[in-house]
Order: structure tokens, then C-alpha cells, then sequence
């Protein structure tokens, strides 16, 4: 796998015709003695962003900080949630932080055995350049890192040093480094203090334990966090207003598909519920005519049999539904209340029943057989027809084709 590392200047001074350092890198299988695998430099030169953008296949950017840029600490935290690491490096980071935070993007690597986050942070504004240049360039950043991450990762108890820019970067491990911007008065406390010290290029310390060639420098282990993370966010902002509406519009899309499906769902098994409950009172109460509201019919039927009524007058309860299932079959399966006092059955309908229009002929029927309909606010009042004596006999469907038939 090929990868593309880049020595940037100063933010602050960077175009897409800035020239660069950089490195091509190339993954191979190691001798069967030495590591599984490592990075051998293949080519290092200098070139412009541009120039680097308009090479074939160019891979996305692996991109050092100046050290002027490398600003890093190292800050002690108690065990916390990974959601709360961020939030206390971010208080832990406004007393390191000359000018005010909100304007300034802060990365922080995970939290160590030993309670230590590493942190490094850059004005938006400076990331915010380095992805226009980018974007100009025609290049794709892969990764961006402090100075001291090109370093190799040192042997434990050492570090891994090298002079920059008349700046001392020292790498301690695959998370932690730092940059000395007085590297001699660095250099030396690090020697009193007996610090292991593994060189890369020249002007190596005669204590140095051991001295790399400056190829070295391009060879260092990523490490498993970065700045790289508010350039992307800076370079989507153009676009950021379009992908959000497009978002928002894909979601409500799919809550208003969600919402009618489970209202039709909802329907379904309440037209269901219904048909079941109609069963069921018909098999318990077989001398209904016609189930318009099961609950209620079943709760006036128990009414009737406990009060020992023998439903014989023509103008009962059962009477009036089984003419009002003859005569007005609109209302089956529309009606919200049943309500029977004194002789009169009034039926409240349903906002979404369909009522025809009374020339139609079904209050014809209801004529002939002595009742009559009226019309209120919620529904149909069923009485008998004025002048109608106790005697009168109700229609019934079929006995009426019948007679006509003789």
C-alpha cells in the first residue's frame, strides 16, 4: 500500500503553489527474523501542493504540522466515560488556550492506563485554509498530525529525537510527543536526566545510544488521533446546508411512510377487532336481526334479560334495529352509540358514514313499516309514525317479497 506524507510551512503562510517535503511510502513484508511488516521510504523530494494534485493516482495525504503549528500538552484525567473525556479535555483545554475556545479546534487521543490524554489544537480559521488549499489542489487529506508523529515510535524507556526548524520534536510513544522550541537547553536536561535518546539525521549528540538516517523522520507510526478531524468538518461546510436539507427531507419522507403505515396498520386490526366482537355477540345473542355496535347491543340485551322483558312489542329494541338493518343498510358498521328510551332508537353515526339522500326510498320503507326517521346532530331518531296504533305490524324484508310473490 502506497501512502503520502507532507512537511507543511506554517498555516498562515500556506498556498496551493507553497512548496513542500514530502515522502512516498510503500508497506512491504519484512525478513522472516524482523517485523511483520514496515514502511520503506521509496522517494522524498520537495514540490508544490499543485504539483502533487495533478500527479495520476495521487493517494490521500498524510500532512505534519510546521512546529510553529505543534502545539501539544499532555493532561491527567480520572476514569470517565468516553462522552465525558471529551467534555473535560475541553475545560482542562481553555487554560492552555491563548484567545477564546470556541474559536479554536481541540483533538485529544484516548485516555492511557496511566490517566494521561495527549491533546494538540489550531484555530478553525487555520484549519479552515488548509482545506481550501486542499480543495484547490485537487488532493484529499487522509490524516493530519502534530510534528513529532513522523518520528519512529521509540523502544520503551526512550525517545525518539530529531532538530526541525530550529525546534528539538521528540516522540515518546505511539500517542505522546512534544516539540522544544529551545532545543539546546532541551537537549541537555533530557541528557542529565539520563534520557535514552535514539537520533534521526545528523547533528547527533555523542550520548545519543543510537543514530538513524534522516529517511527516518517519513517512517513514524500514525498515531490513533488527529487534527484532521476539524478540516473535514471546515471543507463540508460549504456543502453542509445542502446535505442537511437533503437529510431532513429524506427523514421526514420516511417518519411520513412510517406514520401511514402504522396508521393503516392500526385500521386494519381495528376493523378486525370489530368483525370479531360482531361475531361474538352474535353467537351469544342469536336473536339480533343485525349487529350495528356490538358492545352496546350485548349491554342492552343483558339489560333486557335481566329486567325479564319478552321483546314481543312491535316497537322494542329489537324491533327497531332489525327495521333500521332493513331499511337503512348505510348505517351497519357506522354507528358509534345506540341509545333506546321510551320507544325511540337513536342512532349516532360516525363522522365518515355516507347518509343518501331521504328521496332515495329507505324512508319509504321505514313508512311502511309504521316508523318513522328524523334527523338530529349526531344521527337518526327511529319512533313510530304519527297516527301509527300499538297494532301495527313492522315490515320484514323477506315477508314482503313473499306476499308480493303470491
Amino acid at each position: 500500500m502506497s501512502r503520502l506524507r507532507v512537511s507543511l510551512p506554517p498555516l498562515h503562510t500556506l498556498t496551493a503553489d507553497s512548496r513542500v517535503s514530502f515522502a512516498r511510502l510503500e508497506r512491504q513484508a519484512a525478513v522472516k527474523t524482523g517485523p511483520i511488516n514496515e514502511d520503506q521510504v521509496k522517494e522524498t523530494g520537495e514540490a508544490s501542493l499543485m504539483q502533487l494534485g495533478q500527479s495520476p493516482r495521487a493517494p490521500a495525504l498524510e500532512c505534519f504540522l510546521h512546529p510553529e503549528d505543534s502545539l501539544l500538552a499532555s493532561i491527567e484525567l480520572p476514569a470517565l466515560a468516553p462522552a465525558k473525556v471529551s467534555a473535560a479535555v475541553a475545560c482542562a483545554a481553555q487554560a492552555l488556550i491563548l484567545g477564546q475556545s470556541e474559536n479554536t479546534y481541540v483533538a485529544h487521543s484516548p485516555r492511557d492506563s496511566d490517566g494521561q490524554v495527549h491533546i494538540s489544537w489550531l484555530p478553525r480559521e487555520a484549519l479552515a485554509r488548509l482545506g481550501q488549499v486542499l480543495e484547490q489542489a485537487g488532493l484529499k487529506l487522509r490524516g493530519l498530525y502534530p510534528a513529532p508523529y513522523a518520528l519512529p515510535v521509540p523502544a520503551a524507556g526512550q525517545l525518539t529525537a530529531c532538530l526541525l526548524e530550529q525546534h528539538l520534536l521528540l516522540r515518546h510513544g505511539p500517542r505522546q510527543g512534544s516539540v522544544q522550541p529551545l532545543p539546546d537547553d532541551a537537549l541537555q536536561a533530557l541528557l542529565a536526566n539520563g534520557a535514552g535518546l535514539q537520533w534521526v539525521g545528523e547533528a547527533a549528540p555523542a550520548a545519543a545510544l543510537e543514530q538513524l538516517p534522516d529517511s527516518c523522520r517519513w517512517t513514524g507510526q500514525a498515531p490513533d488521533w488527529g487534527l484532521h478531524g476539524g478540516v473535514q468538518r471546515n471543507t463540508a461546510g460549504q456543502q453542509g446546508w445542502g446535505r442537511a436539507a437533503a437529510l431532513c427531507t429524506a427523514a421526514l419522507l420516511v417518519w411520513t411512510l412510517g406514520l401511514n403505515l402504522y396508521a393503516a396498520r392500526q385500521a386494519a386490526q381495528g376493523q378486525q377487532l370489530k368483525a370479531q366482537m360482531s361475531q361474538r355477540v352474535q353467537q351469544v345473542f342469536p336473536e339480533l336481526p343485525v349487529i350495528l355496535n356490538p358492545l352496546q347491543q350485548a349491554r342492552q340485551q343483558l339489560a333486557a334479560r335481566q329486567s325479564g322483558a319478552n321483546g314481543e312489542d312491535p316497537y322494542s329494541f329489537n324491533s327497531l334495529l332489525q327495521q333500521a338493518g332493513n331499511a337503512m343498510p348505510f348505517v351497519i358498521g357506522g354507528v358509534e352509540q345506540l341509545d333506546y328510551r321510551n320507544g325511540e332508537l337513536q342512532l349516532s353515526l360516525l363522522s365518515d358514514t355516507r347518509v343518501p339522500a331521504p328521496d332515495s326510498g329507505w324512508q319509504g320503507l321505514l313508512s311502511q313499516a309504521g316508523l318513522q326517521a328524523s334527523a338530529g346532530d349526531h344521527g337518526w331518531t327511529l319512533r313510530a309514525a304519527s297516527g301509527t296504533t300499538s297494532g301495527a305490524v313492522p315490515m320484514e324484508a323477506d315477508d314482503s317479497e313473499e306476499d308480493e310473490d303470491e
